[in-house]
């Protein structure tokens, strides 16, 4: 394959926020510590260097394990050493990896580690996906698109998705194409959707120095504790993100991020709902079950495993268990940890490194001629419809299609005639300037016309960019954020091994990935 890579602002599918953080604009430096780049690398290193040798037996033994019964087992020791570090990413439970996108994520912060080794050979980065095995959003998970096709897991579905029985999939596997034994094993030969997630990744990414982590566990909760019950408390997560959001809402920005109350859910098998608090009584919504604040602590301190962060407390639980230097997260990942920073500070834990995962289109061979053929800018093919056809009639026409110069013109006469009435009658002002904008209006419209009829000419050639189009962005949604893994893996098994060696982590431009044969 070869590289061409695209600013993100031509793009159109990015929020202000990130990008803005991406040029470095200086009023969000208060919102973010530690811009990524390899070498402010070396102050998040710092800032990590005393994580609790504790925290680290913790999840090794966690991890050993998790992985037990699995092929050619990562050295999880190398996490015991102080020299040690990891690079982290997160999603969710998708079937059969769902969205290309996560797999780009995953390829990203392996190839982080990988840059940090060779800019700091003295230490030793671990590149981990966190899997969100806690979260109960069933229909999220649910489907995922393959050659045309939706497939969609069905039934109904209860509590922390990685807690779900894997093998309900089996009906799916049968209706793939080429049954894909990766996942026919994964699936298939265990009991809960997190160990079949941990199967498949390790497949794919294990040799590449990937840890799949399942961070639902009362030893790694414990060490989450102190943080678990000032939340039930004092409530101190709503507050302080509400006063950050404030003041990017002030900035002019969009944030992702709402916080409550009490940003935890109860957790058990078949369960996962929110804790609301009425004075000193707790309430688990939707259910009979209810607390007081000595019963809820008592709960917290026996069993912590019952309560569940959610999206505003994940990341903070994920650096306290884990030695973070770097979170790669989606264009809204990254803004919403941007809301969370004043968390981090009050509970004096470091915030890290924030960065974008890598984006990409991939573009068959196929598909690359008819970029040539058309003769086209890659960036167009993230143009609208509209804008598309305009485009592309106007850079191919031998005519002027613009009736800019005569719009200009007809301006000018008219200032001439309002000037020229309106000494006459001053209330003439109104009836000029109706009359000038209906024949403004007319001129758009035949402007309209003339494009049109010069698009006619060239039906041929704009039916196959809109197809193009199209095929690259099913159903108006960029490629990386519908299609599956499978739609390339199943003809390319080297698919990945190509990411690996066109992503750049630290290279934050779209990538237009093109087949060359």
């Amino acid at each position: 394959m070869t590289l061409h890579s695209l600013d993100l602002r031509t793009t159109g599918q990015f929020p202000a926020l990130l990008l803005d953080y991406l040029d470095q604009k200086p009023a969000l430096e208060s919102f973010y510590s530690i811009y990524p780049t390899l070498e402010n690398a070396k102050e998040a290193i710092i800032s990590k260097q005393n994580f609790d040798i504790e925290k680290r037996k913790t999840l090794v033994d966690v991890l050993e394990k998790q992985y037990t019964g699995l092929p050619y087992l990562p050295d999880f020791s190398i996490l015991l050493k102080e020299n040690t570090f990891t690079v982290t990413t997160g999603h969710q439970l998708n079937i059969f990896t769902g969205p290309l996108y996560i797999i780009y994520k995953i390829v990203t912060t392996v190839k982080l580690a990988r840059a940090l080794k060779e800019a700091y050979p003295e230490y030793n980065f671990v590149p981990i996906y966190w899997m969100a095995t806690e979260d109960h959003d069933f229909e999220e998970i649910a489907t995922f698109h393959l050659f045309g096709q939706t497939h969609k897991w069905t039934g109904e579905h209860k509590g922390a998705v990685g807690r779900l029985n894997p093998k309900e999939l089996e009906s799916i596997l049968k209706q793939l194409p080429d049954k894909p034994m990766l996942f026919a094993k994964a699936y298939l030969e265990n009991t809960t959707l997190a160990d079949a997630v941990r199967c498949y990744m390790h497949e794919l990414f294990g040799k590449q120095g990937l840890i799949t982590l399942d961070a639902d566990h009362a030893d790694l909760k414990r060490h989450f504790l102190p943080i678990i019950k000032e939340e039930l408390t004092d409530s101190v997560s709503e507050k302080l993100v509400t006063e950050t959001t404030g003041k990017l809402n002030a900035l002019g920005y969009h944030t992702p991020l709402h916080a409550r109350e009490i940003n935890l859910f109860y957790l058990a098998d078949g369960l996962r709902e929110r804790i609301t608090r009425d004075g000193d009584n707790f309430q688990v919504l939707n259910t009979d079950i209810t607390f007081t604040k000595s019963e809820i602590l008592d709960l917290a301190s026996k069993n912590p495993e019952f309560f569940s962060p959610n999206v505003v407390l994940r990341p903070l639980y994920e650096e306290v268990i884990l030695p973070n230097l770097a979170y790669i997260g989606g264009p809204s990942e990254v803004p919403y940890w941007m809301q969370l920073k004043g968390v981090f500070e009050h509970f004096n834990v470091p915030f890290p490194m924030l960065m974008p995962r890598n984006f990409a289109l991939y573009i068959n061979h196929l598909q690359g001629k008819k970029v040539e053929k058309l003769k086209i800018n890659y960036k167009d093919l993230f143009l609208d419809e509209v804008a598309l056809r305009k485009t592309f009639v106007e850079r191919n026409t031998q005519h002027i299609l613009s009736l800019e110069d005569q719009k200009n013109a007809f301006n000018e006469i008219f200032e001439a005639i309002l000037n020229k009435a309106t000494a006459v009658d001053q209330t003439m002002h109104g009836a000029v300037k109706a009359e000038q904008t209906r024949l403004l209006n007319s001129l758009k419209h035949l402007e309209k016309r003339i494009i049109k009829a010069e698009e006619r000419n060239h039906e041929s050639e704009i039916t196959q960019l809109i197809s193009l189009k199209n095929k690259l962005f099913p159903n108006g949604i960029a490629q990386e954020r519908y299609d599956n893994l499978l739609n390339f893996y199943i003809n390319d098994p080297q698919f990945i091994e190509k990411l690996f060696d066109l992503f750049d982590p630290l290279d934050f431009r779209y990538n237009v990935l093109v087949e060359d044969k």
